[in-house]
């Protein structure tokens, strides 16, 4: 159906488009129609009309007067222009407008339904690219919302690499270097800082979760996690690294306000924690504040900011140098973590005159962190008193270039164990996945049964198998029965049928088939030319 509006002064012409109109396109078209410029306006505001057929001069508004309005408010009319007057400037405002065509009258019928006709066209393609549009948009609204759970999953599970991040930060158009995260909760009740019946609440909220999702974008500008328990993790990008105090306080009130909402919306019980702003990838921080900050608090809004939690410290201590270190310690980057440790001990020779006694206990500490994170991450084996003698050697130090070297010995054992545990460990898994293939390749064996017997998942095997053999399991399963076939062939007591059976195939053709494949001949043809 199209919605067609004839403005003409003159009845007769108007009658003669509508008798054109019916009798060309029938029920397709639903026409009305003024005859002045003001009527023109009012009608197409309520008409809305697909396609406007104006002649320019009529009473009062004239036709492109007419056009410019009925413009504003309805973008997509489509206009043909009719008059009996070719006059240049009025030519080139219907250009202006974006009329489609501009008809001299009088109009000849051959000419007016084929431009109709080319106006239909272009509407079709128009409500063809909205309707296009809208399944975007709708396609984009069911997965945003497990891409921004992607994110939140990545960056509190600490799963990712850096471009992870930058990929979903990019796809949800994530500016913002910086954020903070909430952390909503919900129960049927609050009693001081707990919300009671935990796991019924998260049942509720679960099925209520698209339109608690909206409900909290209508509040904040922010992505969404799933709900997890009783809570659901939220991240409000920020441009800035911290927040003023008048934002602060702006933005826990309007956490009150939507507890209030979300109470009344749902019918039970909602607080919310807000962390304090960090980088993107150290969200996780934010989200661990904004959990102690419901822990320490019995408010319907906790910030961290206005809790004593978590850990300020003194101006100029540099956190990126101990972060930084730490960080690689534990990926076992001993190159990386010696620069941090260099840097961190130069800082601490400037800072506070080189107060030695702190600086062994900075260098001792830091050191049983390094190796607890070698414990954790190297597969090591931990011993009570395997390091008893640190204190008093650190005590007999008298000088930091001698407390550095100490330090850096240290850093490179944990960093090296961390490599060559996991190097050993993967090493070892290799040998014997190798020699159990060896001892069994003449069996019905899979990549199950290998993993099985090295006790890792099939998926982290094959991964590692890969790395180390530059084979996937089949091809060097596959490679090994045929060189062991081409040993057997050289026995000529061994029927073929025997060789088959001894090389794990139980089907003679399809061991044919494989070995002419990796080969280039049949095993006959292998045999005759071996003989």
């Amino acid at each position: 159906m199209y919605r067609i509006l004839l403005a003409d002064d003159e009845g007769i012409v108007i009658d003669s488009m509508k008798y054109i109109i019916e009798k060309e396109f029938g029920d397709e078209c639903e026409v009305e129609f003024a005859k002045t410029g003001r009527s023109v306006i009012e009608l197409a505001e309520s008409f809305r009309p697909d396609i406007a057929v104006m002649d320019i001069q009529m009473p009062g508004i004239n036709g492109i007067e007419a056009m410019k309005e009925i413009r504003k408010f309805s973008v997509n009319t489509v206009f043909i222009v009719m008059s009996a007057y070719d006059k240049f400037d009025y030519a080139q405002e219907a250009i202006k407008l974006g009329v489609l065509e501009y008809i001299n009258k009088p109009m000849e019928k051959t000419k007016f339904v084929m431009v109709l006709k080319k106006a239909m066209e272009e509407i079709d393609l128009k409500r063809k690219k909205r309707s296009e549009d809208l399944l975007v948009r709708e396609k984009l609204e069911n997965v945003e919302p497990i891409i921004e759970n992607g994110l939140i999953y990545n960056i509190l599970f600490q799963e990712h690499f850096d471009e992870d991040i930058d990929n979903y930060k990019t796809i949800l158009g994530v500016d913002a270097g910086y954020g903070y995260m909430m952390c909503l909760v919900c129960g049927d009740t609050q009693e001081g800082n707990h919300m009671t019946n935990a796991v019924g609440s998260s049942v509720k909220i679960s099925t209520h979760y698209q339109e608690l999702r909206s409900s909290l974008k209508e509040f904040f500008p922010c992505k969404v996690g799933s709900v997890m328990g009783n809570k659901v993790a939220i991240l409000v990008p920020f441009s800035d690294d911290e927040m003023e105090y008048n934002a602060r306080i702006e933005l826990i009130e309007k956490g009150r306000e939507l507890i209030r909402y979300l109470r009344k919306k749902f019918g039970f019980s909602f607080r919310l924690g807000v962390g304090r702003i960090k980088p993107i990838r150290q969200l996780v921080k934010s989200y661990r504040e904004a959990q102690n900050a419901l822990i320490a608090s019995t408010g319907q809004v906790a910030h961290a900011d206005d809790l004593p939690i978590g850990c300020d410290y003194e101006k100029d201590y540099p956190v990126d140098l101990e972060k930084g270190l730490l960080e690689s310690v534990g990926r076992g980057d001993l190159s990386e973590a010696s620069m941090y440790a260099e840097r961190f001990v130069e800082w601490m020779k400037s800072f506070d005159g080189g107060n030695i006694m702190a600086i062994r206990l900075k260098i001792l500490e830091f050191t049983l962190r390094a190796e607890s994170l070698a414990y954790e991450n190297g597969g090591m084996t931990y011993r009570f008193g395997s390091r008893d003698s640190y204190l008093p050697e650190i005590m007999s130090m008298e000088s930091v270039d001698e407390l550095k070297v100490w330090f850096l010995s240290k850093l490179t054992t944990a960093c090296r164990n961390i490599g060559s545990k996991r190097q050993e460990r993967s090493t070892d898994i290799i040998k014997n996945a190798r020699d159990y293939i060896g001892d069994n390749y003449s069996k019905d064996i899979t990549l199950d049964d290998v993993s099985r017997v090295v006790n890792i998942s099939p998926y982290y095997f094959s991964k590692l198998f890969k790395e180390a053999t530059g084979e996937n399991f089949i091809e060097y399963l596959t490679n090994l029965r045929i060189e062991k076939a081409k040993e057997l062939l050289g026995k000529a007591e061994l029927s073929m049928k025997e060789i088959c059976a001894m090389c794990g195939y139980s089907d003679p053709n399809y061991f044919s088939r494989t070995f002419k494949k990796n080969v280039g001949l049949t095993p006959t043809e292998y045999r005759e030319k071996n003989a």
